[in-house]
C-alpha cells in the first residue's frame, strides 16, 4: 500500500524532470524550473513528422462535419480512417455520449466519413483513459487508410546510460515494446548515437536490416531513420517513438503512429511547437499549477499535501496512506521557490473540496524555510484558511519559522529546535 500512491503519482505524468538542473557560467546559477509535460494531439505529431520529410499517411484535419466531408473527397483514397483526436488512449473501443461506438472508423465512401464526423464532433468520447463522462472533441482527423503487410517498432530517446540518444529498433512492431523485451529480449536491438557525429549511414543501414527490410527498403527505412533523428534534434525531442513503422505491400515504409516527448526546459527556442500544446483537456487545477511552476498531480484522498522535492513529496503521500489517510494531492514546490508561489499553491489546495487537513512538509536543502513560512501566514490571513493545517520545517531558521507561524490565529503544529 505504501508504494500506491507514488505509483499512482508516477502514472499520472510525473517526470524525472521535478529535480532541478543548475547551469553554472562563472560561478553564477540559474535555477531552470521544468514544465508540465507537452501535450500534442496526433495530427500536430504527423505535422512535425512530414515537415522533417518523414513518410506519414496523406491526412487532413477538420472541426466540423461539412469540412471531413470535404477533407475525404479530396483524399481520393481507396480507404479512409476517421479519428476523434483526444489525447486519451483507447479510442477504438471508446464510446461516445451520441451513441456512436469507436473514436477510429475505416470507411471506402467520403460520405460515410460526414456521417460518421457529425456523430463525433461535439460529443463526448469515453474511454478508459479519460474521466467517467469523457472528454468533448472539437476536432477529428481524416487519413488514407494504408494496409500494412509488416510492422516493427522503432524509436529515438535520450539515454542516461550512453549520456546521450540511443536508437532503439525492433522487428516486432505494433505492440507493447515492454512484452517484446520479457519475451524475446534478443529481438530488441540498440545503437548508441554520437551527439557529435548523428546518425552514420552504417548504423541507419545496420539497424534497418535488423528491423527485417530487405532490398530498396533498407535503404528507404534508413532514410525514413536520419530524418527522424533529424525531427529528434530539431524539435529538441527526449523521445521520438514509433509504433508501428510499417511496410506497405506497395513498397513503401511508412510511420503510421508516433509519439513525442520533448525537452520541456527547451520551450524558449521551440516556441512554435509549445504554441500547439493542447491544455484543453487537462485538469485545470494542474493546469493553473502549472503556471505557478509548481508541480501538482490530484489525488482521491482528503489530506493536501504540501512538499518540496519529489522523492519527499511521494514518501508524504506514501507515509500518509500507509497510516490509514488519503492523499489528496501531490504537490511538490521544487527549489528557489518564491513566496507568491506558497500563497498560489495554498489557493490551489484550498479551493478543493475534499481536502479536510493540510500537511506541510518542508526540507530546508533546496528551499529557504522562512520563505515558506512567511508565504504560509499570508495564505492563511489572506485565505481565512478554515482546516487544520500540519507543518513540518527542517532548516538552519527554524526558530524564525516557528515564531513567524506561531503567531497565525490558526492552531499549527510545528517540528521545531527545543529551547
Amino acid at each position: 500500500m505504501a508504494t500506491s500512491m507514488a505509483s499512482q503519482a508516477a502514472a499520472r505524468g510525473l517526470r524525472t524532470a521535478t529535480s532541478k538542473h543548475i547551469l553554472l557560467d562563472k560561478l553564477k546559477c540559474t535555477w531552470l524550473s521544468p514544465r508540465r509535460w507537452l501535450n500534442l494531439q496526433e495530427y500536430q505529431s504527423k505535422k512535425l513528422m512530414q515537415e522533417s520529410g518523414v513518410a506519414v499517411q496523406r491526412f487532413y484535419v477538420a472541426d466540423t462535419a461539412s469540412e471531413a466531408l470535404e477533407a475525404a473527397k479530396r483524399l481520393n483514397a481507396k480507404e479512409i480512417v476517421l479519428k476523434a483526436q483526444i489525447l486519451a488512449g483507447g479510442r477504438g473501443k471508446g464510446v461516445f455520449d451520441s451513441g456512436l461506438k469507436g473514436g477510429v472508423h475505416l470507411t471506402k465512401d467520403p460520405a460515410k466519413v460526414g456521417e460518421l464526423a457529425n456523430k463525433m464532433l461535439g460529443f463526448n468520447l469515453t474511454t478508459k483513459q479519460t474521466p467517467k463522462d469523457g472528454v468533448k472533441v472539437k476536432t477529428v482527423m481524416i487519413a488514407e487508410a494504408l494496409d500494412i503487410t509488416r510492422e516493427t517498432y522503432f524509436a529515438i530517446l535520450m539515454d542516461r546510460a550512453c549520456n546521450g540518444p540511443v536508437m532503439v529498433g525492433s522487428p516486432q512492431g505494433g505492440m507493447d515494446i515492454e512484452e517484446v523485451a520479457a519475451s524475446s529480449p534478443e529481438l530488441i536491438f540498440k545503437e548508441v548515437i554520437d551527439i557529435l557525429e548523428g546518425v552514420r549511414d552504417d548504423q541507419a543501414l545496420r539497424m534497418a536490416a535488423n528491423l527485417g527490410f530487405k532490398g530498396p527498403l533498407q535503404r528507404q527505412a534508413a532514410d525514413q531513420i536520419k530524418r527522424l533523428y533529424d525531427l529528434f534534434l530539431k524539435v529538441d525531442a527526449t523521445q521520438v517513438e514509433v509504433n508501428p513503422l510499417g511496410e506497405t505491400p506497395e513498397g513503401q515504409v511508412v510511420c503510421f503512429d508516433a509519439k513525442i516527448n520533448f525537452d520541456d526546459n527547451a520551450e524558449f527556442r521551440q516556441k512554435a511547437v509549445f504554441a500547439m500544446d493542447d491544455m484543453t483537456e487537462s485538469d485545470p487545477t494542474e493546469t493553473e499549477a502549472a503556471k505557478w511552476d509548481l508541480k501538482y498531480i490530484g489525488l482521491d484522498g482528503n489530506i493536501a499535501c504540501f512538499v518540496n522535492g519529489a522523492g519527499l513529496a511521494m514518501a508524504t503521500c506514501d507515509i500518509i496512506d500507509l497510516h490509514g489517510g488519503k492523499p489528496a494531492n501531490f504537490l511538490d514546490l521544487g527549489g528557489g521557490v518564491k513566496e507568491r508561489q506558497v500563497y498560489e499553491a495554498f489557493k490551489l489546495l484550498t479551493a478543493d473540496p475534499k481536502v479536510e487537513a493540510i500537511l506541510v512538509n518542508i526540507f530546508g536543502g533546496i528551499v529557504n524555510c522562512a520563505i515558506i513560512a512567511n508565504g504560509i501566514t499570508k495564505a492563511c490571513r489572506e485565505l481565512e484558511l478554515k482546516v487544520p493545517l500540519v507543518v513540518r520545517l527542517e532548516a538552519i531558521v527554524q526558530y524564525y519559522c516557528c515564531f513567524t507561524l506561531w503567531n497565525l490565529s490558526i492552531f499549527v503544529v510545528a517540528q521545531c529546535p527545543s529551547k
